[in-house]
């Protein structure tokens, strides 16, 4: 009995240390993650003699809110108009992939036909092609459309994507068949099947593939660069690159605009991070 108490008492203390050094270990990741934030918002607030100051404080001595006003009353960089740009292209595209992707992951889940194999593979053969490759291209077929420096332009060719249709597929392939089946009973076809039924019952994989799309959309550099050609047509990360390029930088600005740029992102992940694990969870991509 004592052995057992001894060999229980030992068990346990492993235990107790392995929790304390894996508590340390996220705690220290933790703060090295925290450090980029930490250094947006501490260069944000402070002057340009702090920040290229020699002689390193945790926080400045004085902190000034004011750069924010000055960020959005810059001439050179319209900033509110930006983000109003990159919220619109980021929802849009949100939106239609979730619809698109969606639908091609149920129909090849779902639906019987001869070919849904080899549509499948060829939608999985485009992930193979080098995003550089189709870039010139799709930038001719949107010029000779007329879309440069639209909303169409940025949104449209970036709407369907294939690792978000594989996530649907995957996921719709361990739907319930049971709630598909009460509900042909009830007379419904496969539109209304997935407007009614499945839709509402997949709101984990639905809000992980989004707030995917959503980040991805909102931090895309090199098609709205490219396309946005005019001021107005400018999205936040099109922006953030006009302080790095002009002739002088304003380095505190470039920070606070760093900063502003980021908050709606961490807005997202907060509100929806709950169900990004469920909806990776329940996607059967390991399946």
């Amino acid at each position: 009995m004592r052995i057992r108490e001894n060999t229980r008492d030992v068990r346990d203390a492993l235990v107790g240390v392995g929790r304390a050094v894996r508590l340390v270990l996220l705690l220290a990741l933790a703060l090295l993650f925290l450090i980029p934030f930490y250094l947006l918002v501490r260069n944000g607030l402070s002057s340009e003699a702090d920040i290229t100051s020699p002689e390193w404080r945790f926080f400045p001595s004085e902190l000034h809110w004011s750069n924010i006003r000055e960020l959005f009353d810059d001439p050179n960089v319209p900033m509110a108009h930006a983000l109003l740009n990159s919220s619109l292209i980021a929802v849009l595209t949100t939106v239609g992939t979730l619809l698109l992707a969606s639908l091609a992951g149920y129909g090849l889940a779902r639906i019987p036909y001869a070919y849904a194999n080899v549509v499948f593979y060829w939608i999985l053969g485009t992930l193979m092609v080098p995003a550089a490759v189709t870039f010139v291209p799709s930038f001719v077929l949107v010029s000779s459309l007329g879309w440069v420096s639209t909303l169409r332009g940025l949104v449209v060719p970036t709407l369907f994507s294939a690792v978000a249709a594989f996530i649907f597929r995957q996921y719709f392939l361990g739907f319930p068949r049971e709630l598909e089946d009460a509900a042909r009973v009830d007379g419904l076809g496969y539109w209304r099947t997935y407007w009614r039924v499945v839709v509402p019952n997949s709101r984990p994989v639905f809000a992980a593939v989004g707030t995917i799309v959503f980040i991805g959309a909102w931090n895309s550099f090199l098609w709205p660069l490219v396309i946005g050609q005019d001021r107005d047509a400018w999205t936040v990360q099109v922006a953030l690159s006009t302080f790095t390029t002009a002739q002088t930088v304003n380095i505190h600005e470039l920070f606070v605009a760093a900063a502003v740029s980021i908050v709606p992102l961490l807005v997202v992940f907060l509100v929806l991070q709950r169900h990004i694990v469920a909806g990776v969870e329940r996607s059967g991509i390991d399946d």
